[in-house]
């Protein structure tokens, strides 16, 4: 066992790579936006009519929220959104954001520790999965046979708890430096996912399973999920479902971007050029939006 990172090839992403806003659908934006807002502790950025782009006090957009009259929740047996997971810059925030759920008698539906970041996983009022997660220092990452090291373990929620009173501060949402960590898919079938997100786009393998993928950049854990575990050859959400909208892949630069895209037309994938972003789908329908930086809130909203 070791503590370096998986090798990646001349043809993986650019390590750069990140993922970016989370773009969701919900049925009712007055009660999605008390979620967010009051539960998890996002601030909104902008707002025009049946949208709400939200984020920090270091005012970068993480999440989009567009309401659908009427929409439904995603059928648990189809593919789409697993989970989008929310990255707090520290342990104690993390702390802190367990305080304010347990005060506020939100209901966790889980809480692990992976090893390599500790996580609390919750649903909004549409069933949408959340996780809010920290993660550990890469040094103290373990890696073998080119595979990450991570586990499903009980979380230590009074160690989580007591991090944050170490140097007391209220809370007052979520922390400056808060970002997307990642995005976890439900997928039809794994070796197609591989195909697409690792042979095509140039994401590295980081854990590999028969019912699960785990892709990253740079040597991170993931930056992409991907599981058949309730949508092992399953449809899409029906129209008018709640769920992702989208979700998007920031690059460093307009040549990072161009070598993607040039894989992409290589393997005859189409896509779309909407002003400064690119929008590729894949093999379930989800919609990526290939950036350069952060998306302006115009974008988001559009």
């Amino acid at each position: 066992m070791n503590t370096q990172p998986a090798v990646t090839n001349t043809t993986s992403i650019s390590p750069d790579t990140e993922i970016g806003a989370v773009a969701l659908t919900v049925s009712d934006l007055e009660r999605s936006l008390a979620f967010y807002e009051n539960v998890l502790g996002f601030r909104v950025l902008n707002r025009i009519d049946n949208s709400a782009v939200l984020g920090t006090d270091d005012k970068i957009p993480l999440l989009t929220l567009t309401e659908r009259k009427g929409a439904t929740p995603q059928p648990r047996r189809s593919t789409g959104l697993y989970h989008f997971a929310i990255l707090l810059p520290s342990r104690a925030d993390l702390g802190r954001s367990l305080q304010h759920l347990l005060d506020s008698n939100y209901p966790l539906a889980g809480a692990s520790d992976h090893l390599v970041s500790e996580a609390l996983y919750l649903s909004d009022p549409d069933n949408n999965g959340i996780e809010i997660y920290r993660d550990r220092p890469r040094a103290e990452w373990q890696w073998g046979n080119g595979q990450v090291v991570m586990a499903t373990d009980p979380l230590d929620l009074r160690g989580v708890l007591t991090e944050s009173t170490r140097n007391p501060s209220p809370w007052t949402g979520l922390a400056a430096g808060t970002r997307i960590g990642h995005i976890h898919l439900q997928v039809g079938d794994i070796p197609l996912a591989a195909e697409f997100y690792h042979r095509v786009m140039g994401f590295d393998v980081v854990t590999a399973m028969s019912s699960a993928l785990f892709i990253s950049a740079g040597g991170y854990h993931h930056h992409i999920g991907l599981n058949t575990w309730s949508s092992l050859r399953a449809p899409q959400p029906p129209e008018g479902s709640a769920g992702l909208r989208f979700f998007t892949i920031t690059l460093p630069n307009s040549d990072a971007r161009q070598q993607v895209l040039t894989r992409l037309e290589d393997a005859h994938i189409p896509f779309e050029t909407h002003g400064e972003n690119v929008i590729v789908r894949d093999p379930w329908n989800n919609a990526i939006w290939l950036t350069v930086g952060t998306l302006k809130d115009d974008a988001l909203l559009s």
